[in-house]
């Protein structure tokens, strides 16, 4: 599918349109936003980094970051299952299961909804590192596993999951796996802090499958999570955050400049205090920004540096909407605590970032030993 810049827009548009009217409703309610995503599949835009060969529009981290962006503005939920339907796209992409050949083009054109189950009860945000079981019989494999924190889960397609390898347990192998597979049970309801909409729920997996769902090689799946999942995560958990704050400096200074102080017949944007925080926050976005735009253009171009901003946007993007949302509940005091404005479901939404795997302070650590010299594992 080519989609010019014009028509982009006008997808993007139509989406964040949709997901904004539903957003309060979907967040009060906790429930998965139907209708966000049904106009997420009509749009086009599930194939947005997909190759046009395969239907998809082709486009880059780039343009995926700042798609991203606009539909976390408008509701973090949504942003987030569309995040990982990219993130399992992009890993479908790299080596699409021979008993799949439609898959990705069928990620593509909007007719499967796909999301990554990865984290495990086991090894928690260490997703790196599945302690799943998988036997090999045959031509088929079975595996069992606790699975935590899917999104979309209930609701997925497809679901693109890691386990040991059959074949040597010291890897890990990557399965696409239709939803319709005998053994997948969703254990547990959704109910967070944040992102209330995503069906962020635990999945059991006892199932048997053809080797040929398998992505890629036989223990070629901790490469993959490295050199695919993990940039393009990054990225998008980033964009995500900074689409968050985004809606959060927006309103807040919506709310400033409309508001006033009757007894002063001024707005409150004449007090220094509200002025000095509203410079903060639009500074740090904007600096967040940037090095978002860095970082997507390094994963787009591969160069020597690009793995610091794979491991450091993230956690830079994370921390400064804590920050960034925070400063804004507190300028827009009791009309953002009373949820009069949409500050206080960004302030929640915002937190989820940094405790996602990689959590923040991993990538932290992660960048100190990449600088240092020292091995990451």
């Amino acid at each position: 599918m080519t989609m010019t810049q014009s028509t982009l827009e006008e997808a993007v548009a139509q989406v964040t349109a949709v997901a904004a009217a539903h957003a309060q409703q979907v967040d009060t309610d906790g429930t998965y936003p139907v209708d966000s995503v049904a106009a997420l599949r009509s749009s086009g835009l599930l194939g947005l980094v997909i190759s046009e060969e395969a239907g998809g529009m082709g486009a880059g981290p780039g343009e995926f970051t700042e798609v991203l962006g606009s539909i976390a503005a408008a509701c973090g939920s949504t942003a987030m299952i569309y995040l990982m339907h990219v993130a399992a796209a992009v890993t479908v992409a790299s080596a699409p299961p021979a008993a799949m050949p439609n898959l990705l083009s069928r990620m593509a054109s909007g007719e499967v909804l796909g999301t990554l189950a990865f984290s495990e009860k086991g090894s928690r945000s260490h997703f790196w590192a599945p302690v799943s079981e998988s036997v090999a019989d045959g031509d088929d494999v079975h595996f069992t596993a606790d699975k935590s924190w899917v999104t979309s889960a209930g609701y997925a397609d497809v679901y693109v999951m890691s386990s040991k390898s059959a074949v040597d347990p010291e890897t890990v192998d990557l399965y696409a796996i239709p939803s319709e597979t005998a053994g997948l049970e969703i254990a547990g309801p959704w109910s967070g802090l944040g992102l209330r909409g995503n069906a962020s729920s635990p999945i059991s997996v006892a199932v048997t499958i053809p080797f040929s769902y398998r992505i890629g090689e036989p223990g070629s799946g901790f490469g993959t999570m490295m050199a695919t999942v993990l940039p393009w995560f990054n990225l998008g958990n980033s964009a995500v955050s900074l689409g968050l704050s985004t809606a959060a400096v927006d309103a807040a200074t919506a709310h400033v400049t409309g508001a006033r102080l009757e007894h002063l017949d001024q707005a409150l944007s004449a007090l220094p205090t509200i002025r000095s925080q509203i410079a903060k926050m639009s500074i740090a976005l904007t600096a967040q920004k940037s090095y978002l735009s860095q970082a997507a253009a390094k994963v787009a171009s591969p160069a020597e540096d690009t793995p610091l901003f794979v491991l450091g946007v993230k956690a830079s993007a994370n921390d400064a909407a804590l920050t960034i949302t925070e400063s804004a509940m507190r300028v827009c005091g009791g009309a953002a605590f009373s949820k009069h404005l949409p500050i206080e479901r960004a302030f929640r939404d915002a937190r989820a970032g940094s405790v996602m795997a990689p959590t923040a302070d991993v990538l932290y650590d992660f960048y100190g030993k990449a600088v240092t010299g020292l091995p990451l594992f």
